[in-house]
């Protein structure tokens, strides 16, 4: 069996015990896995990406004609 690693805490930064035993692994607390969860309900995580030219051939999908 494997030794139980530490990680950074994604939301905090912390130290975050990295096994079965941490229920909210790779979170270091229930408190961080929610206000993780909040941020993703809130969108708040985005992936960037270009919006298409206004004189494209279809437009800007983002506008009704």
């Amino acid at each position: 069996m494997a030794a139980a690693r530490t990680v950074p805490c994604p939301t905090c930064g912390g130290d975050s015990l990295y096994s079965p035993a941490n229920r909210w692994r790779p979170f270091c607390s229930e408190r961080c896995k929610q206000i993780d969860l909040g941020a993703w309900s809130a969108e708040e995580f985005r992936m960037p990406a270009e919006a298409p030219p206004q004189d494209a051939q279809y437009g800007d999908p983002r506008q009704i004609n």
